[in-house]
């Protein structure tokens, strides 16, 4: 047996033990990229380093077996950013995006390429609850959102990008469906929540709030409800029907509206109207005069309000939209209703609010011309872009499968489990420290039936190779080069279906990254992974 201290505390342990599981049996974890158990081991990354308190030393921990006497810590300021550079390294040779450019630029966050294969599979009710779960007018912004997620799609230089707006439109077009996973919760919480404002933030908080089993009661001083959506956009923009399409949506899951209201935020407050439990104040830049009568006589300034968590100076108040500044996309003040009503049922729970918390990105740019069709690759639709529909509304229900089969996968199919990723942005790393300005052409070989190789992912962790050798494929991948320049290729030109006929699942749960992964995996997302779009 051997003894020694780990984060000064005395452990024994088998000689042999290597330090990784030394520490891992005394309770602390560490990171690691390349170790996978009763695989060999072979240190490439050195993301799991740990040091020496006695000689100064780092070591790999998952091959450093165990010493008599060895004071070992797990954590430090240099450890950190030893692991911190080990990732950037890595990453500088990363092909690959975590979020497809799409949803990146969408305020909104909204999983655009969950959609639309979706769509092109013909569900099209689990495709409006995606959109459901980030958008709540999804009718609505179908005709009016300006649409940056199409400007920066990757199939728009190739043959124009694909229409994402019209097909976010069509999954709300089916009134039988349009109440589809947007039922309130079943355990109400006996909180009544009232909400100034019926524009698009106002309306979005409504909807996430009552999902969550709240009551909402929505004020306005017009004699309609739509705030800015009905009083400032034409109705050749947006068909009236459309937006009361949309309001009865919020009616049927029991919002009430109460307009033509005059009374402002301090009288109602004063008067316990309702016996409010939170107030959202969404009224809008044109109506900040109710706002300053309760909590200042001067003019009304963002420092009142938490731009992060949408609190107000006042406990149990929250703000959104252009009362905070000037939406001039309706996408992005829903947005902030979404995020206000998350912190408004987190305040009637007793909890404190929430702020963005923003994984790492990795973005490898723009495709290159001899890259498309390695992109394409994902595309089951090589036609143009179609950008109207026949039908009245917009797409029918074949032209929007044919239209959503345009996408061409951009997003990574591991964006929750890819360990590049989840250390990256524990550690801070920085994918441009030492990235240089050209790159590797990117390739996609998809000819197995269960597994994508994106060689551009990959970290050179050697696992794939070992799961193939330890299982006997007649071929299996392998490093081809040496040095800086060793690379995991298939042996003579093989194609993936012959190099891994009985592995290749295997290979795509053990791979690290992306680099090997399943055609049909569906990671889904959190409200907490969403990266900033500021």
């Amino acid at each position: 047996m051997v003894r020694l201290r780990i984060n000064d505390k005395p452990i024994t342990v088998e000689e042999g033990t290597t330090l990784l599981q030394a520490a891992h049996e005394a309770g602390f974890e560490i990171p690691t990229m390349c170790h996978l158990e009763k695989v060999s081991i072979h240190p490439s990354c050195m993301v799991c380093v740990v040091g020496d308190l006695d000689n100064g030393k780092m070591y790999p921990s998952c091959a450093m077996p165990v010493a008599e006497g060895m004071n070992i810590i797990t954590e430090s300021p240099e450890i950190h950013e030893f692991r911190k550079n080990a990732l950037e390294l890595l990453l500088s040779e990363h092909i690959g995006d975590c979020e497809a450019p799409c949803r990146l630029s969408c305020p909104a966050f909204m999983d655009i390429p969950l959609m639309n294969r979706l769509i092109a599979e013909g569900r099209f009710e689990e495709a409006l609850k995606v959109v459901r779960q980030e958008i709540a007018l999804p009718f609505i912004l179908g005709y009016i959102c300006p649409a940056p997620c199409e400007k920066a799609c990757k199939r728009k230089p190739i043959d124009g990008a694909v229409s994402i707006c019209l097909l976010k439109r069509f999954t709300a077009t089916d009134p039988q469906s349009r109440l589809s996973g947007i039922q309130p919760s079943s355990e109400k919480s006996g909180k009544r929540v009232a909400i100034l404002g019926t524009g698009p933030a106002g309306l979005s908080a409504a909807f996430y709030l009552m999902k969550l089993g709240h009551e909402c009661i929505l004020f306005d001083k017009q004699e309609m409800a739509g705030g800015a959506l009905r009083y400032s956009i034409s109705d050749s923009e947006l068909p009236r029907e459309v937006l009361d399409a949309e309001l009865d949506v919020l009616r049927q899951m029991g919002a009430i509206f109460i307009l033509n209201n005059t009374q402002s935020f301090t009288k109602l407050k004063e008067n316990g109207f309702g016996n409010f439990d939170a107030f959202i104040l969404a009224t809008g830049s044109q109506e900040l005069h109710p706002v300053n009568e309760a909590i200042s006589p001067e003019t009304f300034h963002h420092h009142f309000i938490n731009k992060e968590t949408f609190e107000t100076s006042i406990p149990g108040v929250f703000a959104c939209g252009n009362i905070m500044r000037e939406q001039k996309m309706a996408v992005r003040a829903g947005a902030q209703g979404k995020a206000a009503a998350i912190n408004v049922d987190r305040y009637l729970n007793g909890l404190s609010a929430l702020t963005e918390n923003t994984a790492f990105n990795s973005s490898f740019g723009i495709l290159k011309q001899e890259e498309y069709p390695e992109y394409m690759k994902e595309s089951s639709n090589p036609g143009e872009r179609l950008s109207e529909g026949s039908d009245s509304l917009g797409y029918t229900a074949i032209e929007a499968m044919q239209e959503a089969k345009r996408c061409m996968h951009c997003d990574c199919r591991k964006p929750q489990s890819c360990l590049l990723r989840i250390h990256a942005t524990q550690y801070g790393a920085d994918k441009k420290h030492y990235s240089s300005d050209e790159r590797e052409n990117l390739s996609k070989l998809m000819q197995n039936e269960w597994i994508v190789f994106e060689p551009g992912k990959c970290i050179k962790c050697g696992l794939c190779i070992e799961i193939t050798a330890r299982e006997a494929e007649p071929l299996g991948l392998t490093f081809i080069g040496r040095g800086f320049d060793v690379k995991v290729k298939t042996p003579f030109n093989k194609d993936t279906r012959e190099l891994m006929q009985r592995t290749a699942l295997a290979c795509a749960k053990a791979c690290p990254t992306a680099a090997i992964s399943e055609k049909l995996s569906e990671e889904r997302h959190s409200q907490s992974e969403k990266p900033s779009n500021e």
